[in-house]
């Protein structure tokens, strides 16, 4: 019988203490936007060493000309025009040089008086009695018992070749506006009108906490069932990005009393307060608990995938965001709800978004009545964009890595079909296309032929799909390679029999695949792999952990196990680590998967059978440079040691 706290805390659970109120985007915006109105935060004066990026405070004008006094911009002689009247080739017109050269900085110390010129560098100071300057180019010089000269055979017009005192910036100009952002052009103009410092609106302080009992700080040691907090530092460089200035407070236990000290501090010290984690429903649900003690909940709950658990508050007359916990849900909405705000209090201009069209490239399921928003990867075809949505869950870290856009899915659509066109609002800038599109199945041994290929500057975009849907993006002519590693059933041969016309195979690599298990496990250590097999169906108590329906491993599962439906079968992961993280961890006693990730993991393994990790391609694609810059780099001597250092067999 469990003790009497422990079952409390079950009852707990089990309650579920459901959101406050789950509304439209449209309205929590409404509701956040009535409850704070984000406005700059005054000014602060900075060097001009660290104004980059900042916005300007006041209008900022020119006590100095620019430049300070008529100069030459190019090198020739400083004259009088008027000498220079009549020059001609038949009755060219001399003038004696002064011995003086004015160089750059250095002021004329000699007048020009009729008759005579000055040697002059571009930028250099226009001396007193000059008022045009004759490119070297244009002037002969000479030199006789008088000194040296010049003659001219072409007239100058007076100005001819100078740049007169505040032709660029003249003094009480107004030469940058309040609020503009100050790039390395800004500060150049600052700069040349002699200002050492600059002032700017300050940029709003925002506190960026992470709450959860399972979080571990990185660069400590993992514990069971505990994560490394991404969301402190994910949040935190966004806010940055944003134009903010984040101060990081770590991270918070699930205890009321340690989150309200936390929350109570961040609000001291900051004028934006984002906290990650503990928003949804549930016994862990403090967050808002605690919230609306400090302040007022203007929104908890919205009808957004990922992101609906988003808590939006003001404390202290101090918006008060709680982000979601899981990673993609967390810096989905601090883009949406979070970065905003900060531009407006830094007093920077909304960033808008840029959209391009394309076509989903594979069904996407929804959930009706949430707004979904999908990452997806984007990739050129014959006909324009392929959009493949990535297969991450909101707890997903790489989602946003990896994507070039999302697509919104409308909250009363049950799916959006594939083919379907749909817009895609780009995460950054542009698209650059890769050089090498590779959909498939993923493999270490891929990312390092990935690392190889950069090296020698072709960019690989990789998407891991599995097999089928990658070899379903090689008959749409969607990628240039295709990892598969799939059994034919009916011939026992991988890959080739099942490529569908107008695709060829490029041979990879082979990976031994075996039962793994935990070193000393009686039921399988020292056996043969059939015995062990027979010895594990045989416990009821021996819990397997299955593969995916339509994988090569799965196939080889159904071989060995004949019909039978072992404990554990219906656990079906989707790839070979998952399956040595269940093993390793205990959740499951042995499952099949390649050696390299059983001795990643520190499992016992026995063979059973080498797959064969090939690459399907569309014909039309072969001749690609890429393509062929792919093939060569198999056949190296340092790549295949590099593949066999990994556990791998190149093909031969």
């Amino acid at each position: 019988m469990p003790p009497l706290d422990a079952m409390a805390a079950v009852r707990a659970a089990a309650r579920q203490e459901q959101f406050l109120e789950v509304v439209s985007e449209e309205e929590a915006r409404r509701r956040f936007a009535a409850a704070f109105t984000p406005h700059p935060l005054g000014a602060e004066t900075v060097p001009l060493g660290s104004a980059l990026g900042r916005v300007l405070a006041e209008d900022v004008i020119a006590g100095v000309d620019v430049p300070g006094f008529d100069r030459s911009i190019v090198d020739g002689f400083a004259v009088r025009a008027a000498d220079t009247l009549g020059a001609s080739e038949v009755a060219p017109v001399r003038l004696r040089l002064n011995p003086e050269v004015l160089a750059c900085g250095h002021p004329p110390a000699l007048t020009v008086e009729p008759g005579t010129a000055s040697v002059i560098a571009t930028g250099g100071m226009m001396p007193r009695g000059a008022d045009a300057v004759v490119m070297v180019e244009h002037a002969e010089p000479g030199e006789d018992d008088t000194g040296a000269w010049i003659a001219l055979r072409r007239p100058v017009a007076p100005g001819a070749h100078v740049g007169g005192a505040g032709g660029d910036i003249a003094r009480g100009e107004t030469v940058l506006r309040r609020l503009r952002v100050l790039t390395s052009r800004e500060l150049g103009m600052l700069a040349a009108v002699g200002r050492a410092e600059v002032e700017v609106l300050r940029r709003p302080r925002v506190a960026v906490l992470s709450t959860g009992d399972e979080l571990v700080a990185p660069g400590t040691p993992a514990r069971p069932a505990g994560v490394y907090d991404s969301n402190g530092a994910i949040v935190a460089a966004a806010v940055v990005e944003a134009g903010g200035e984040a101060f990081p407070l770590g991270i918070v236990p699930d205890d009321e009393a340690a989150l309200e000290r936390a929350l109570t501090e961040a609000l001291g010290k900051a004028d934006l307060v984002v906290l990650s984690g503990g928003t949804s429903k549930g016994a862990g649900d403090l967050c808002y608990r605690v919230v609306s003690r400090l302040g007022r909940v203007v929104v908890h709950g919205v009808a957004l995938k990922p992101g609906k658990p988003l808590c939006l508050a003001v404390a202290d007359g101090k918006p008060l965001v709680v982000l979601p916990g899981f990673p993609t849900s967390a810096v989905f909405t601090f883009h949406g709800f979070v970065a905003p705000l900060i531009r407006a209090m830094a007093g920077l201009a909304e960033t808008e978004a840029e959209t391009v069209e394309a076509r989903l490239a594979v069904r996407l399921p929804s959930e009706l009545g949430r707004t979904e928003y999908a990452m997806v990867s984007l990739v050129q075809n014959d006909t324009g964009l392929a959009a493949y949505p990535l297969a991450k869950g909101s707890g997903a870290v790489t989602a946003f890595s990896l994507a070039d856009g999302f697509v919104a899915v409308p909250a009363l659509a049950e799916a959006v079909e594939a083919g379907a066109p749909v817009a895609v609002t780009l995460i950054g800038r542009g698209i650059r296309p890769a050089d090498l599109v590779v959909i498939g199945s993923h493999c270490v041994g891929l990312d390092r032929i990935a690392g190889l290929l950069a090296e020698r500057g072709v960019s690989a975009k990789v998407l891991n799909v599995g097999s089928l849907g990658g070899l379903a993006a090689a008959r749409r002519g969607e990628t240039d390679l295709a990892p598969m590693h799939l059994l034919d059933p009916k011939t026992g041969i991988y890959n080739r029999p099942l490529l569908p016309a107008g695709v060829a195979l490029i041979p990879g690599w082979r990976r031994m695949q075996g039962i793994v298990f935990r070193s000393g496990d009686p039921r399988f250590e020292g056996r043969s792999a059939e015995d062990a097999v027979a010895a594990a169906l045989a416990d009821p108590a021996c819990l397997m952990v299955n593969r995916n329906a339509g994988s090569g491993t799965r196939v080889l599962i159904d071989a060995l196990l004949k019909g039978a439906r072992p404990p554990g079968f219906l656990n079906q992961p989707k790839s070979h680590n998952a399956v040595a993280a269940a093993v390793a961890q205990g959740r499951a006693d042995w499952g099949v998967a390649i050696a390299t990730v059983a001795r990643d993991y520190g499992l016992g393994f026995l063979p059973l059978a080498e797959e064969h990790y090939d690459f399907a391609v569309p014909e039309a694609r072969l001749d690609r440079a890429p393509v062929r810059e792919f093939r060569d780099l198999l056949t190296e001597p340092a790549t295949r040691a590099a593949l066999t250092a990994l556990g791998f067999s190149p093909s031969s």
